[in-house]
C-alpha cells in the first residue's frame, strides 16, 4: 500500500510540533540553570562557589548542545518559510527560536563554557572587592569579561559593534544610535531640572521616615504588599539577597527576592514591590505556549517596565500614598505622620544620590545614562579598565554633583559587570520610560484607576496589564512595536520627561 504524503500544511504542523518538543526541553534546562543561580544567591554557602561553577559550566554545555542542535537548525531552516501555514504566535515563535538560535550557533562552545564559569567565579570576587572598597581585585577578572563579550559579539556579528551586538542580547532592536539620542534628551533634560530642584526647590518633609525599623516587620509588611497587589505564594517565593532580583524555573515557581535596613524603610519597601512587578509579569505569562519562545519577556526593557510601574508609576503616586498610609500605621505604630504627608516623603529627591538602587526616580536615569557611557566605552577601547574609577567618579559630579568616597559606593555598587551583562544597564531605564507611556495610556482605558489604587483595588490594573503585556510576550518583533499596539506610538521619552518635571515640579514647588 502506498504511503499517503502528508499536505503541506500537515507537514508544516508536524514541523512545528517537532521544533516546539526541542524548545521545551531547552526551556526546561533553562530553567534548572535558574535554580543553580537563585540558591547561589539566596542560600549556597559560600565554600561551594567552586563546585557550583563546575556545575553550571557543564549544564551550560549540555544546554549549548541542545540549542546548537543541527536537527533544530533544520527544522528551523524548513518553518522559515511557510509561516502562513501558522497562525500569529506561531509565526512568532519561529521567528524568535531562528533569531536564539543564529546568535548561539555563531558562539563556539568554549565561550559557552567560559562565560558560565566566569558568571560564577565574578560574583564571588565582585562580593568580596566590594566588602573591600578595592576595585583593583576586581580589575583583572572584569577585563576578562571584557575580553570575552567582545570575542563573542564578533562571532555573532563582526559587522556590527561589539556594544550593539551585546545590547540587542537584552533589547531585541536597540541600537547605540537609538540610546544615545534618547539618552542625551534624557540628561540635557534631566540635569538642569535637578539643579533647579536642589537651587530653587522646597524640600518636602520626610523627617518621619528616619528611624529605626525592625527588618522583621518591614519584611512582613512587604509581604502583605505584594501578596495583595497579587504576587501568588503558591506560585512563588520571597527571600532575601545581597542585590534584589527575581528569577526561578518557571511561571508556577517564580523567585523573588529583596533586602531590608533597619535605618531605611523606603527602600525595602519600594524593593519589594518592584520585584512584584516582575514577578507578575513572570506568573502572568501564557502558559498556551509554555516553554516557547513567544512566552518570554520581550525584553528587559519591557520587563523592567513592568517593575517600574509597580514601583514607581503605582507606588510612588499620590493615589497609593493613602493605601500604603493605612499599611504603615498598622506595621509601625510608632510612625507619626497625616496620609498627606507620605506621598511628598516618598519623592524626596535624594542629595547625594549615590546609589542606584538607592535612587529616587529623578536621579535614577542618570546613573544609568552613566553607566552606559562608561560600559559601551569599554567595549569600543575608549575607556579602559583600570580608569573606571576615575571616570566614574567625574560623571557622578557632573550628572549628579557628587562624589563617591569609595569604589564600594562607585563603581563596584552593581553586580552586572560581574556577570558579563554589558547592555543590561541601558533597559532599567527604558523601562521608565515604557511604564510612564503604558501608565498614561491605562488610565485612558481604565476609568476611575486612581481611585481604585487609593482603594487598594488593583485587580482590574493587573488584569490589563496581564492582557496587554503579560500575555503578550514576545508577539512583536522590538519593544518600539510592543508600545504601538499597547499605546498607539512608539517609545517617546518627551513623555517621561514632561511627567517628571510636572511632579516635582509640584512636589519641590517650583
Amino acid at each position: 500500500m502506498a504511503t499517503a504524503v502528508a499536505a503541506p500544511a500537515e507537514a508544516v504542523q508536524q514541523d512545528y510540533n517537532s521544533l516546539c518538543e526541542k524548545l521545551r526541553e531547552v526551556s526546561a534546562l533553562g530553567g534548572i540553570s535558574g535554580l543553580l543561580g537563585w540558591d547561589e544567591q539566596v542560600m549556597m554557602p559560600d565554600g561551594a562557589a567552586a563546585s557550583r561553577a563546575a556545575q553550571q559550566a557543564v549544564l551550560a554545555g549540555v544546554i549549548y548542545d541542545k540549542q546548537t542542535d543541527a536537527a533544530l537548525g533544520e527544522l528551523l531552516s524548513k518553518l522559515d518559510g511557510p509561516k502562513e501555514s501558522l497562525g500569529q504566535y506561531e509565526a512568532a515563535v519561529v521567528r524568535e527560536a531562528l533569531r536564539e538560535y543564529q546568535r548561539t550557533t555563531a558562539v563556539p562552545k568554549r565561550i559557552a563554557k567560559r562565560k558560565a564559569e566566569l558568571s560564577s567565579e565574578a560574583f564571588q570576587v565582585w562580593v568580596k572587592a566590594r566588602e573591600a572598597s578595592d576595585f583593583g581585585a576586581f580589575a583583572g577578572i572584569l577585563q576578562e569579561w571584557v575580553d570575552l563579550v567582545k570575542e563573542q559579539s564578533a562571532a555573532i556579528d563582526p559587522a556590527r559593534s561589539a556594544y550593539d551586538v551585546s545590547l540587542d542580547e537584552y533589547e531585541k532592536g536597540m541600537t547605540s544610535a537609538r540610546l544615545d539620542e534618547i539618552f542625551v534628551q534624557v540628561r540635557e533634560g534631566l540635569v538642569p531640572l535637578l539643579k533647579e530642584i536642589k537651587g530653587r526647590g522646597k524640600a518636602p518633609d520626610a523627617s518621619f521616615l528616619s528611624g529605626s525599623f525592625d527588618t522583621g516587620r518591614q519584611a512582613k509588611l512587604c509581604e502583605t504588599i505584594a501578596k495583595e497587589i497579587g504576587f501568588d505564594l503558591t506560585r512563588g517565593r520571597l527571600d532575601v539577597s545581597v542585590h534584589p532580583f527575581t528569577g526561578g524555573a518557571h511561571p508556577s515557581d517564580v523567585r523573588m527576592t529583596t533586602r531590608f535596613k533597619a535605618d531605611d524603610l523606603t527602600e525595602g519597601l519600594t524593593g519589594a514591590i518592584h520585584e512584584t512587578g516582575h514577578a507578575l509579569y513572570e506568573q502572568g505569562r501564557n502558559l498556551d505556549y509554555d516553554g516557547l519562545p513567544v512566552n518570554q519577556a520581550m525584553s528587559m526593557g519591557i520587563h523592567e517596565s513592568q517593575s517600574l510601574f509597580w514601583e514607581r508609576m503605582v507606588a510612588l503616586s499620590e493615589p497609593f500614598s493613602h493605601y500604603l498610609s493605612a499599611h504603615l500605621k498598622t506595621a509601625f505604630p510608632e510612625l507619626k505622620h497625616e496620609v498627606g504627608q507620605l506621598y511628598p516623603a516618598l519623592n524626596v529627591v535624594r542629595d547625594p544620590s549615590m546609589i542606584r538602587v538607592e535612587a529616587d526616580e529623578l536621579t535614577y536615569p542618570l546613573h544609568i545614562i552613566l553607566r552606559y557611557e562608561l560600559e559601551k566605552g569599554l567595549l569600543d577601547g575608549s575607556v579602559a579598565v583600570s580608569d573606571l574609577p576615575r571616570l566614574w567618579n567625574e560623571k557622578m559630579q557632573s550628572y549628579l554633583g557628587t562624589t563617591p568616597k569609595d569604589d564600594a559606593q562607585g563603581c563596584l555598587q552593581d553586580v552586572h559587570w560581574g556577570m558579563g551583562a554589558f547592555g543590561y544597564f541601558p533597559t532599567y531605564s527604558l523601562g521608565a520610560m515604557y511604564a510612564c507611556q503604558i501608565y498614561q495610556e491605562a488610565k485612558k482605558q481604565l476609568p476611575g484607576l486612581e481611585d481604585e489604587i487609593r482603594a487598594g483595588q488593583f485587580g482590574q490594573l493587573r488584569g490589563w496589564l496581564n492582557e496587554k503585556i503579560h500575555k503578550v510576550g514576545s508577539l512583536y518583533p522590538d519593544g518600539d512595536e510592543l508600545m504601538r499596539a499597547v499605546t498607539g506610538a512608539p517609545l517617546d521619552p518627551a513623555i517621561f520627561l514632561q511627567y517628571l518635571r510636572d511632579k516635582y515640579s509640584v512636589i519641590y514647588q517650583l
